[in-house]
């Protein structure tokens, strides 16, 4: 351990300087503007791979963007850890929200501000350097690839075919992936499971066009006003989503598995001062951390229609649209809640109005187990760099890959991630910590260690 921190403090300041560089390209995977930065990242992601010391590197095309693959195969009969990561990043949009440009990285705080600082740039970045100290101190325990994505923010649409296609490839023991969070330095912690996705966007047409609101309000259905109506009749008053047939195949937690849960830190004041909020809101008869974890959720991305632009124009709209996604849990099927959703939300709708629902992409929800190698690596890699044994949590968010991962190459996963919630994840000032970031690095070779000690 002594080693590697001796070797972090002596090259942290390049550590950093390679981050910042990283951060600086505008590696937007969902705007086409962004395309030249986005191909830029995957180039500088390819050589960082190098310098570090992988043998094989190469910048693998798809449809859509490309995958930058790496490996270090030094001795066979030794497992083998592939580490998965994405360089592109969400839209910086709201642009004006942010206290520092999003693609010029300022440190603030101890805290790197830039898009994509956290998710996943910062993250994935860890596991190159963690592997640069492996190679240059001769201390590699197990074999590793890298498979690092630009899709990933736009559903990873290709990633399936290339994972497909490379089975043998990517042969592996475990798959290490750094793009959850831990609830703090303080309170170290490992992600045990990953809820699913269903996301979806909807159109509600009225007239065949923009109308005068003085004229005809009050005659003809308003698309805007139908669409929020029927947004807002998709939670009952305990903000219970009212699709039929939504809940179904949801599997409960035991008592004992929802208390040993709730037993995590969580502060519900400090929680509302952060975000600014007087009261929070959720499913009536489960706890914040439930509600973030372990509930599946509907939640309106963003909505628009009419007129927004300065000042004022009396319209009535033809149009309104919404971005509506879905949080799912186990047993829950992406398809299927994307079905069951369009079914209803064409059902509900007025004959005033037209619907159209378009799926977007979605994934499945994951529960890692808890009693393998390789958690128990990461474990005891966590229990000795923050001399604290971690404690087993439930992530919010979705990575579609890990359920896809297990099905094409029947391989688990472990979510080593070292973020925060609190890292504003897609939204403005996006931030990750200095230290987060280096503690990751420290962790990392500790993991690899004691897989190939256990793996025996």
């Amino acid at each position: 351990m002594q080693q590697i921190k001796d070797y972090v403090e002596a090259n942290k300041d390049r550590f950093l300087e390679e981050l910042f560089e990283l951060l600086r390209f505008p590696s937007v995977s969902a705007d086409p503007q962004y395309k030249e930065g986005v191909l830029n990242t995957a180039a500088f992601v390819a050589q960082k791979l190098k310098d570090a010391g992988a043998d094989q590197v190469e910048i693998c095309p798809t449809a859509g963007y490309p995958i930058v693959y790496g490996e270090k195969i030094f001795d066979p009969s030794l497992p083998t850890v592939l580490v998965y990561g994405h360089y592109d990043v969400q839209p910086a949009d709201p642009i004006e929200l942010w206290e520092t440009p999003p693609f010029e990285p300022t440190v603030r705080d101890g805290k790197i501000y830039a898009r994509g600082a956290a998710d996943d740039k910062g993250q994935f970045y860890m596991h190159v350097k963690a592997f640069e100290f492996m190679v240059k101190t001769n201390q590699l325990a197990c074999n590793i690839k890298f498979m690092i994505e630009g899709e990933e923010e736009v559903g990873s649409a290709n990633l399936g075919i290339f994972v497909n296609e490379n089975k043998e490839r990517l042969k592996a023991d475990v798959i290490l992936i750094s793009d959850t969070s831990m609830i703090s330095l303080e309170t170290p912690s490992l992600e045990t499971g990953l809820r699913g996705l269903s996301y979806v966007e909807v159109e509600v047409t009225g007239p065949n066009r923009d109308l005068h609101s003085g004229v005809y309000g009050g005659a003809v259905a308003n698309p805007a006003t139908i669409l929020a109506k029927m947004i807002a009749s998709l939670h009952d008053e305990n903000n219970h989503i009212t699709i039929p047939g939504f809940y179904d195949d949801v599997i409960e937690l035991s008592a004992a598995e929802r208390k040993a849960l709730n037993e995590a830190p969580f502060d519900i004041e400090v929680y509302k001062e952060d975000l600014g909020v007087e009261e929070l809101w959720g499913e009536t008869g489960y706890s914040s951390i439930e509600h973030t974890g372990t509930r599946p959720t509907l939640e309106v991305n963003g909505i628009w229609g009419g007129y927004i632009g300065e000042g004022a124009k009396t319209v009535l709209p033809s149009k309104a649209f919404a971005k509506i996604s879905m949080r799912l849990v186990p047993n829950q099927n992406s398809e299927r809640i994307t079905n069951l959703f369009k079914n209803h939300f064409e059902a509900i709708a007025p004959n005033s109005v037209k619907v159209e629902v378009r799926p977007h992409h979605g994934g499945e929800p994951v529960v890692t187990p808890t009693d393998s190698i390789a958690y128990q690596a990461a474990e005891k890699a966590l229990e000795e760099a923050f001399n604290k044994k971690p404690i087993p949590t439930r992530g919010g968010g979705s990575i579609p890959i890990v359920a896809l991962f297990e099905k094409e190459l029947a391989v688990k996963t472990v979510l080593l991630g070292f973020g925060l919630d609190s890292d504003n994840l897609h939204s403005p000032n996006e931030k990750y910590g200095i230290e987060n970031y280096l503690k990751g690095i420290e962790t990392i070779p500790l993991f690899h260690k004691y897989f190939a000690e256990l793996s025996k």
